[in-house]
């Protein structure tokens, strides 16, 4: 089957398009990191923190609960755009705001304050980026370097015999092979939109558990509904350069707001 089929070569650009976006999503963690830690002395275990909770709230417990309830629900969810979307922000709002909330109220009960909050925030959004964005720009270069080297049959021949295997296998590789070189930007794009999101929601959450106002939580899983489910929808029926833009001025103009609140906390956790 493999030598019956012709994949293009990846373009050059789309290769340097990918390498920007894996740069973006694994490096602007790690230098976030470096440079919150020099500017404010914040603990680095805030990071890891953070890291830890989105792998386990997100990645893990989520999950579960997708496997559950799209298993049961099926089509009647996936099937109508506006359920979906109500369900993935409800979802992805209470699980990773939920999972701020605890891990600022029980792992960082003694080092909790707003330094060691931006920091859990540029772990959280830090690892989702490194291991959602990250991996799929290094597995998609890889991808390219070998169409681009004559492996193409290879890799299908790793496929197996399997028709449906082939087929995916195939897809793949003419879906690296034939998307436009500018697509492959706007993962690194939604990584900056989504980091800054997530270190402004982490600020919220760290509000409510220091002063104890249950409201600023409510606050994070709102804004986490809204962004999420606002995705899903729009995605639908805006084109994605357009909707990575409205994102990123977004995440901008919330960012921008918790910044203002954070110069002028100065008020000591209870």
């Amino acid at each position: 089957m493999s030598d019956q089929v012709v994949i293009p070569n990846v373009p050059i650009a789309s290769i340097i398009a990918m390498t920007v976006s894996l740069v973006v999503s694994v490096g602007l963690p790690i230098i976030l990191c470096i440079l919150v830690y020099r500017k404010t002395k914040a603990r680095i275990s805030g990071f890891f923190i953070g890291a830890a909770t989105f792998f386990v709230f997100a990645l893990v417990l989520e999950q579960i609960l997708h496997v559950i309830v799209l298993g049961a629900a099926g089509t009647a969810l996936t099937g109508n755009i506006w359920l979906y979307a109500l369900y993935g922000g409800l979802a992805a709002g209470i699980f990773e705001e939920t999972g701020r909330y605890m891990a600022m109220k029980l792992c960082m009960k003694k080092s909790l304050n707003k330094q060691n909050a931006i920091m859990y925030g540029v772990g959280h959004g830090g690892i989702e980026a490194i291991l959602l964005a990250g991996l799929a720009c290094v597995n998609n270069l890889v991808i390219a370097v070998m169409i681009n080297s004559g492996q193409a049959p290879m890799l299908l021949s790793l496929s197996g015999v399997n028709e449906v295997t082939y087929q995916q296998a195939l897809g793949q590789l003419m879906s690296v092979a034939t998307t436009p070189s500018w697509i492959f930007y706007m993962v690194g794009l939604e990584r900056i939109s989504a980091i800054i999101f997530h270190i402004s929601a982490s600020y919220l959450v760290y509000l409510a558990v220091s002063r104890k106002k249950p409201l600023y939580y409510l606050l994070a899983v709102l804004a986490h509904f809204l962004m999420d489910a606002a995705v899903v929808v729009a995605g639908k029926y805006l084109p994605m350069l357009a909707l990575e833009m409205l994102l990123l001025l977004a995440c901008a103009g919330f960012g921008f707001g918790i910044w203002r609140i954070y110069r002028r906390e100065r008020a000591p956790i209870a």
